[in-house]
């Protein structure tokens, strides 16, 4: 028997820094982190809160409560009276997401379906546990993609496995993910903190200007041809890292073996 309803005083996103990360937890334990409006308000105040602030932040870690990441929108919630809308609203929010500074990470365990599939494909890294389930399960219910997914899957793993995920439903291993390129890595589920802290700390010794610089040149330059790719690069560069020559003379100071 699951946990009764969270009580309004309880956040439905969980924010706690360790460092330079910045965790977010969806938190909605008893219904698998579903997507009710009050958490896409909650989560968006905090995808607001790292646009105008967050200098201190070099990566935001998205993760689930209850073992759990996401099982999508709660198809049991009232819909909005202004359904697209609204739904424009929660598209634009995990675009913003995507569009952050700071790299991303989804840490995914146990259900990532539908909706909650496509907060995960927001993300700039997927590391998922053993345990995650993957499936696009609009088809089940008879509703098509309004988040993203038609559009991040397939530039994620290519049309044809897309598709394949997107007709059959079916749900996709941890191990499965991985394979396709859905993951970036799968690892045993008690190893998942352990490796998303890693990703992390490897992140972190980089220049922040040149992360969220690469970030940014490459969503920017999605789809492009080529030849205008290598233009917008060259024209919207911003420069180097103002530590750049400290980096490089650390550098030249390093014993080498």
């Amino acid at each position: 028997m699951g946990s009764p309803e969270l009580s309004p005083s309880v956040p439905l996103v969980l924010r706690s820094d360790t460092g330079a990360v910045r965790t977010l937890t969806l938190n909605r334990p008893d219904k698998r982190n579903a997507v009710n409006r009050e958490l896409f308000r909650a989560f968006r105040a905090e995808v607001a809160a790292l646009e105008t602030g967050g200098a201190e932040i070099g990566v935001v870690v998205i993760r689930g409560a209850g073992g759990h990441f996401c099982a999508g929108h709660d198809l049991k919630a009232e819909p909005h009276a202004d359904v697209f809308g609204w739904l424009r609203q929660e598209l634009l929010t995990l675009e913003r997401l995507t569009r952050l500074r700071q790299p991303v990470i989804a840490a995914v365990a146990g259900t990532c379906f539908t909706g909650g599939l496509e907060f995960a494909l927001s993300a700039d890294f997927i590391v998922a546990a053993e345990s995650a389930r993957f499936a696009d399960t609009h088809g089940k219910w008879g509703l098509v993609p309004g988040w993203g997914l038609s559009q991040r899957l397939p530039r994620r793993i290519g049309q044809a496995k897309a598709l394949e995920m997107m007709l059959t439903c079916r749900p996709y291993t941890g191990a499965e993910a991985a394979a396709m390129g859905l993951a970036n890595r799968c690892v045993a589920d008690d190893a998942l903190d352990a490796a998303v802290a890693d990703l992390c700390a490897t992140i972190l010794a980089n220049s922040w200007h040149s992360n969220a610089e690469n970030k940014r040149l490459v969503y920017e330059t999605d789809g492009l041809p080529l030849a205008q790719g290598l233009n917008h690069e060259l024209m919207r560069n911003a420069g180097f890292d103002k530590a750049a020559a400290e980096r490089g003379a650390r550098f030249a100071r390093t014993p080498k073996p």
